[in-house]
């Protein structure tokens, strides 16, 4: 452990209220107007970690715990870059992975049926999300465990030619999660533990959560369909529960002081996981197809952004339906980490919008904070 501490983001938070006032005041307001019950940030500067701080509490009820700087998050789609798409990186620079590799020479049920696109698909297209899979289905309402689930996810029609559009796409990463662990022989969890969290000394980060962590974790959500249970301490997308909890798409939980952790590395050139050159290749914009956003797993700053306006076009993140973003700008040498339980108790629609309001005016006022 005390090889890893140096990796951490040295604290700073000097008079931190003060200065981030503006900031804590929007999130502040979003709790109050039941944008989510709860939230955790966590900003780095210049290599310093200059806030960290929790607001609101684990649901809107009267005497419910508090959120604090240790609360555990269901990540959701931050599992999508923290993990897979690390995974990828690595298995990329041990040339185990190439980007160019078709998804069928890795997964031959990729195959099924008789559309011949599907030989077309590769790793990249998976990464940029621009394979022609859909964004989503309800998988889990007819395939029952891990196998059928998987099954169902490779057999998943196509909806467009490879790389003619960008689409994101659960799906997608679902297959690419259990390719990235057939090279690798060895489970995304498993992989990530030793290669990523665990070098990094990220704690509080994984998958399957411990049942003594369940305390810390707000609930997402009290599913009335599915589950038939409050969901706690497990992972709130549909899918990846029926997954066993392990999935490329979501399944990871963890804190806002990790996800600091790990921006820092990334933003100071990836030691010691990653090689620096490795960081751009995967962060930048993809060129095609025409018009994406999207860059090798992460997502870079669109117009309008949920990341705000002051983001540079070097900027890359992603953002979780939980209700968790995390955003990394390499010439601002900044990372912000937004964690909140925007899903509970429900999806109620009014609710779920709010956040994308909230969002771009907290980073804003960051920004403007430390400028």
């Amino acid at each position: 452990m005390t090889e890893t501490r140096t990796h951490f983001p040295a604290p700073d938070f000097g008079e931190q209220e003060q200065r981030f006032a503006r900031g804590f005041g929007i999130l502040r307001e979003a709790i109050a107007e039941r944008a989510f019950s709860g939230a955790s940030a966590a900003v780095t500067h210049r290599g310093k970690l200059v806030t960290l701080t929790s607001f609101g509490h684990f649901t809107y009820d009267a005497g419910s715990q508090a959120v604090a700087a240790d609360t555990v998050f269901d990540l959701a789609s931050l599992t999508k870059v923290l993990a897979t798409t690390t995974m990828a990186m690595l298995l990329f620079e041990r040339g185990v992975l190439e980007l160019e590799a078709p998804v069928a020479g890795i997964l031959p049920e990729f195959r099924h049926g008789e559309d011949c696109r599907r030989a077309q698909v590769t790793l990249r297209m998976l990464l940029a999300h621009s394979s022609g899979l859909p964004g989503y289905l309800r998988l889990y309402e007819s395939a029952k465990g891990r196998e059928a689930m998987l099954a169902a996810a490779c057999a998943a029609p196509l909806e467009a030619d490879p790389g003619a559009r960008a689409e994101y796409s659960d799906i997608g990463f679902i297959v690419l999660g259990e390719a990235l662990a057939r090279l690798a022989d060895e489970p995304l969890d498993r992989f990530c533990q030793r290669e990523i969290f665990g070098p990094l000394g990220m704690s509080s980060t994984g998958f399957r959560p411990p049942a003594e962590w369940k305390e810390r974790i707000p609930p997402t959500v009290d599913d009335k369909d599915f589950r038939k249970r409050v969901v706690q301490g497990e992972v709130q997308d549909e899918n990846a529960s029926a997954l066993g909890g392990v999935a490329g798409h979501a399944g990871l939980f963890g804190a806002a002081r990790d996800l600091a952790t790990f921006a820092h590395v990334m933003l100071e050139g990836g030691r010691p996981i990653l090689r620096a050159e490795t960081i751009p290749r995967f962060t930048r914009r993809e060129t095609s197809p025409p018009g994406t956003s999207r860059a090798l797993g992460w997502d870079t700053p669109s117009s309008p952004s949920q990341s705000g306006k002051h983001f540079s076009s070097r900027a890359f993140g992603h953002l979780g339906y939980t209700g968790t973003s995390l955003w990394l700008d390499p010439e601002r040498q900044l990372s912000v980490a937004l964690l909140t339980n925007r899903t509970w108790p429900d999806r109620a629609p009014e609710r779920m919008e709010k956040i994308k309001d909230v969002r771009p005016r907290f980073h804003d006022a960051i920004v403007e904070a430390l400028s």
